[in-house]
């Protein structure tokens, strides 16, 4: 996949299908979109062509909105490149940048940089400045500038439609099955093995602190999840708890650590990835030590039966 990383470098390929949008997520919604670009580029054996923005749009226009994000922007080259993309222009979004109308945005970019063939965007893509450009302002410029355009259905699941904002709305609500459904994938976090109170090694269940990469992803609902962990290309499973450690301590800052199933390397340092495959039960504090201890046990043997069906 090709990379355009700025406006300079943004170069005119053979017939752009061109889509645009943050897409944040990149969920099953998102997908559709993806694979109606792929379809159209191959029947005017043209190329695909992606245009997306970092960051994202809202935590620019909405400076006071704390945005939760699903996807960090390496996640969305790599998710891009395996669906088959074969080009993507990454946007630094600025505040002068959101000052831009719609039209002046399509011409200057989708018309003069990449001399779009073809536009496909979602039903309810809005783009622009006080985003009044719709899929009829879009057809209306296309006429002007000689591209076509084509939308794309909202999927939906039990009639409700799949977005990155329903999808927030699960994982903080701790519903992981669902926020993997909408997303086609299992929800993932990446970060680094930092040194954390050791608390979990004194009572013979040594865990790994994860400190994020992307300090704005969004963090599933405190409690205890069963998870898929990889560490030096090596993949395992494991317990991971998000909280305050209720038991022990009374902060207010959240705690990501996981205990990894039949693992004692020394990580420290280490880049982690912890995929989110079950929910086990939420945080609450435990009277004494041993009744921790004992919650744990329960907890690992119940992830070892999921090990299984996996």
């Amino acid at each position: 996949m090709k990379i355009f990383s700025g406006d300079s470098e943004i170069k005119k390929v053979n017939r752009p299908v061109v889509t645009v949008g943050s897409f944040d997520g990149l969920h099953i919604g998102d997908l559709e979109i993806l694979n109606k670009v792929k379809k159209c580029a191959e029947e005017i054996n043209g190329s695909s062509f992606v245009v997306t923005f970092d960051p994202h749009p809202r935590s620019v226009v909405s400076k006071h909105f704390d945005l939760k994000i699903l996807t960090s922007l390496a996640e969305k080259k790599e998710i891009l490149e395996a669906g088959g993309i074969e080009n993507l222009a990454v946007i630094n979004f600025t505040d002068g940048f959101s000052k831009l109308t719609s039209e002046e945005f399509i011409k200057k970019y989708v018309v003069e940089k990449i001399g779009a063939a073809k536009m496909v965007i979602g039903y309810d893509h809005k783009f622009g400045k006080d985003r009044l450009g719709d899929v009829n302002k879009l057809r209306e410029i296309g006429k002007v500038y000689g591209f076509e355009v084509e939308d794309v259905a909202p999927v939906t699941v039990e009639t409700e439609i799949v977005s990155s904002t329903a999808i927030r709305n699960a994982l903080a609500e701790g519903n992981i099955d669902k926020a993997n459904f909408f997303l086609g994938r299992n929800y993932s976090l990446f970060g680094v093995v930092v040194i954390g109170a050791q608390r979990g090694r004194l009572l013979g269940f040594p865990t790994a602190n994860i400190k994020l990469d992307e300090p704005s992803k969004s963090v599933p609902m405190k409690g205890v999840y069963f998870v898929a962990c990889q560490v030096e290309n090596e993949n395992h499973f494991g317990i991971m708890n998000i909280g305050y450690r209720p038991t022990f301590e009374h902060k207010h800052e959240i705690v990501l650590e996981v205990h990894v199933l039949n693992f004692s390397r020394d990580i420290y340092g280490k880049q982690f990835k912890v995929s989110f495959l079950r929910r086990l039960l939420e945080e609450k504090k435990f009277e004494s030590k041993e009744a921790l201890i004992h919650q744990i046990e329960t907890d690992k043997k119940l992830a070892m039966e999921f090990v299984n069906k996996f």
